[in-house]
């Protein structure tokens, strides 16, 4: 259906004190993934690559993002574009959670096949 509730959006297991709700992927037969992300101060994704782009628009709170070596602090309102191979990993800082949606244009972005970790280990619910 193209109509999403998102209060019913699963919630899918990630990290500590990071949590993630899948709004989009096969069940609405799309080929695109969407999802809403809250993450308390000090959590984030460590250092990775994507083979597709991936856009994190941020609702509230602050990220400091590393991207190919620059490190940005980016508050609410703001997205971050990155682009396929681009090196990024970003934390939560100041004392608010984050709340993010985040896209991509493809189904199973964190598999093997899209995203390589360079730092840190997978999510706790991403399967190779």
């Amino acid at each position: 259906m193209p109509i999403i509730d998102h209060s019913k959006a699963p919630e899918v297991p990630w990290r500590p004190g990071y949590r993630k709700w899948d709004v989009t992927g096969r069940e609405q037969g799309v080929t695109s993934t969407f999802s809403l992300n809250t993450g308390e101060p000090g959590t984030g994704a460590p250092l990775h690559t994507h083979t597709i782009d991936e856009l994190i628009v941020i609702m509230e709170g602050t990220l400091e993002v590393r991207i190919d070596g620059e490190t940005h602090i980016v508050p609410k309102n703001h997205t971050v574009a990155i682009p396929p191979g681009a090196e990024h990993a970003f934390t939560v800082i100041g004392d608010q959670a984050a709340e993010m949606l985040v896209f991509f244009p493809a189904l199973d972005p964190y598999s093997e096949e899209h995203t390589h970790y360079l730092e840190g280990a997978r999510p706790a619910s991403v399967k190779d």
